[in-house]
């Protein structure tokens, strides 16, 4: 498919700058695939379309705080690193942004001299930093110094508010440079009200990461290579993943990401679509239509952004012209969109 294919037009006033007061207050889009038809109703009312016997899988990743503000220590000037990948207790895979051109050896002063940093190697436009937290540990310093990383397309500083809402209420695994989106819409009141009607509620593990966001240049869709995400879903998961598909229940991802992952435990299983395994690792599956889903019933996710392999996901569940007739209709309904935006449901 071509990358023109997944594009649409949005008013810029639709893209949420914050969060609503209440996270389940936020609209819901209904889509039913084989009807075709789109139902609007609010976040709270999900449950409605769970049924005893359905599993909801939720991604636990937590979000650090993954931007750093610091100088250069040899000029002052201003640089802004964003964490990628943690390659070990002092390496990381950085993105760096800088009025000034960074080369290997280039060294980096965070907070009152608290954290010291210094470029090891470049790799595709990536820098390696090696960190000195003279004695302290990292994560200590990270959270006392670093930032949300709030997406671009929110224009605003973070504030004290984000640290809670950028996060989903059962985040427990550090790791995300990014917040599985469409979690945030859960409170306690509607988990609860799922696990009543007799639905479970199964926990996995992705780290979103920047190759989620990274941009598709190639117009042919499938010449794009998505970078690795680390993911781990776990045997108490697994069981409750596939006791549900055994006795005719359907499994509900929550976000894009928590799809990809059981997607790629699935595709191990052969033969079989009732199945998923349990392991650990990383993952580039990269799902654009057409893609035959071998274990995912229903998808829970936001408005994405055009172009994007969240968008491609989306439409490969949904169908292309379904799926962007119901952006068109939410574009009209004044949804707001992306990560502190509004939710869709696709069954």
């Amino acid at each position: 498919m071509r990358l023109s294919e997944f594009n649409y037009d949005l008013p810029s006033e639709l893209i949420a700058q914050y969060p609503l007061d209440r996270r389940d207050g936020s609209r819901l889009m209904v889509i039913k695939k084989l009807s075709e038809t789109i139902e609007h109703t609010t976040f709270c009312d999900l449950v409605d379309y769970i049924d005893p016997g359905d599993c909801v899988v939720v991604n636990d990743t937590k979000v650090i705080k993954a931007r750093l503000a610091g100088r250069r220590a040899d000029t002052g000037a201003k640089a802004e690193i964003l964490l990628l990948e943690k390659l070990n207790d002092k390496l990381y895979k950085c993105l760096i942004d800088t009025s000034s051109k960074s080369r290997v050896g280039t060294k980096y002063v965070f907070g009152e001299a608290e954290l010291n940093g210094h470029i090891r190697a470049e790799s595709d436009g990536m820098r390696i930093i090696e960190f000195d937290t003279k004695g302290r540990g990292f994560n200590e310093l990270l959270g006392k110094l670093g930032i949300v990383p709030l997406p671009p397309y929110i224009k605003r500083k973070p504030d004290k508010s984000d640290e809670e809402r950028y996060q989903t209420i059962y985040a427990k695994s550090p790791g995300a440079i990014a917040a599985p989106t469409a979690g945030l819409h859960f409170t306690d009141e509607v988990l609860n009200r799922i696990k009543a009607k007799g639905a479970s509620i199964a926990s996995i593990t992705l780290h979103v990461g920047y190759g989620t966001f990274k941009p598709v240049v190639s117009e042919d869709v499938a010449r794009h290579k998505l970078d690795s995400e680390y993911f781990e879903i776990k045997e108490e998961a697994t069981a409750k993943l596939n006791e549900a598909k055994e006795m005719g229940g359907r499994i509900f991802t929550v976000g894009t990401t928590t799809c990809r992952a059981l997607e790629h435990q699935a595709r191990l299983v052969k033969g079989s679509k009732n199945k998923i395994e349990s392991g650990k690792g990383w993952t580039n599956l990269f799902i654009y239509p057409p893609y035959n889903f071998k274990f995912v019933d229903a998808l829970i996710t936001n408005f994405h952004l055009p172009k994007t392999t969240l968008v491609m996901l989306a439409a490969a569940f949904c169908g292309r012209e379904l799926l962007f007739r119901a952006y068109e209709e939410a574009v009209k309904q004044r949804y707001r969109f992306y990560s502190y935006g509004d939710c869709m449901l696709v069954i």
